[in-house]
């Protein structure tokens, strides 16, 4: 009777451990990793691809024309603004002329685009956008970078350099769309700025001060500066985005990369996240409550759960220095673009994410 347990109870212990065993090995198939659910449930899904052999350096901003079905992206160390078809991303036309294009305002109304033209050029040129031919062009400082659109006074905010690392100020130039006029400047501190972002009313701009490293806060009525938020451990600070409603600034810096959520009624950081690294753009899907920051090798995805809270949801995987975007919430689509500066195999293109729900 003794030798009958003990041999019952020798294989009831090999069955359990030839069970344990399988379970081990069996569980990846039924639990899949972490990551594996992450990448399933990505927030956004590369639906079309495509290669611009013969292109390299950098890409910088775009711009779009809905009704006529039109990409614009400047090509910056190309010399040249880049048109592709909107839902296909097929190559177009390629506008040349420019020194360094930066920033592209398109004016549906008439048909033609505004783009800031750096390097030695230091100038915005008017684009006649049927015949893609330069028609006019106004002489800013050097330096001339990024840009912001006000709809409410139809001005178009061109930043223009402080020249030199050390310098104390730098100029926001204003161009009358309408009548494409250099109607006045803006004096801010610092070298440079980067990103901006206009209020509903028309009336107020919020700019990144990156040479000083801080959050500036412009009134637009008598163009002035009229408040300096610091940015806590950080520098750097390049892309922006407003969120109005819930009275928050989000921005992004680069050292470290970091993703920064302001009070605007106080200037005050309210909650603070990693992101993608050398971002440039950002942009806030309001039906969903996300945020979407583009940097080399991912884009960032955020969701906002209040105004306060704030969760890291994704890194979406794209390319190298791919760090200038735009999001189409009309057609459900971010449009992406794969730089090549510093990286002589590059494989420099234009990428469209569908977002999902």
């Amino acid at each position: 009777m003794t030798e009958r347990c003990r041999s019952i109870g020798l294989r009831l212990a090999t069955c359990t451990l030839v069970l344990g065993t399988l379970a081990v090995l069996l569980s990846p198939l039924f639990h899949p990793p972490l990551g594996v659910k992450a990448q399933e449930k990505s927030p956004l899904k590369l639906v079309a691809t495509t290669p611009l052999p013969g292109f390299s350096g950098d890409f910088d901003h775009f711009a779009v024309d809905l009704k006529g079905n039109r990409l614009f992206l400047a090509a910056e160390d190309h010399k040249t603004v880049e048109v592709f078809d909107l839902h296909t991303g097929k190559p177009l036309h390629s506008i040349t002329g420019f020194g360094q294009p930066h920033a592209i305002l398109f004016m549906p109304d008439t048909d033609k685009l505004i783009v800031t033209d750096g390097d030695d050029f230091g100038r915005v040129a008017l684009v006649n956008g049927k015949t893609y031919e330069i028609v006019d062009t106004i002489k800013l400082p050097p330096g001339v970078d990024g840009a912001i659109f006000n709809p409410v006074t139809k001005d178009y905010y061109v930043e223009s350099g402080g020249g030199e690392a050390g310098a104390a100020t730098h100029l926001l130039n204003i161009i009358d769309s309408k009548n494409f006029k250099h109607t006045g400047d803006i004096n801010l501190p610092g070298n440079h700025s980067e990103a901006m972002a206009v209020d509903r009313a028309g009336k107020k701009l919020y700019v990144n001060l990156t040479g000083a490293n801080d959050v500036g806060v412009v009134d637009l009525t008598t163009r002035q500066l009229i408040s300096r938020w610091p940015v806590p451990d950080a520098k750097v600070e390049n892309s922006m985005v407003l969120d109005e409603p819930n009275h928050r600034l989000f921005i992004a810096t680069r050292q470290p990369p970091k993703f920064f959520v302001f009070d605007t009624d106080t200037g005050k950081v309210v909650a603070s996240l990693p992101c993608s690294g050398f971002n440039d753009d950002m942009w806030f899907d309001r039906p969903r409550k996300r945020i979407y920051a583009t940097g080399s090798e991912t884009t960032t995805v955020i969701q906002q759960r209040d105004a306060d809270h704030y969760e890291h949801v994704a890194e979406v995987p794209t390319g190298f220095r791919a760090k200038t975007s735009i999001l189409v919430p009309e057609l459900n689509r971010l449009y992406v673009a794969v730089s090549g500066k510093g990286k002589p195999d590059a494989q420099l293109a234009l990428q469209i994410f569908e977002i999902l729900p």
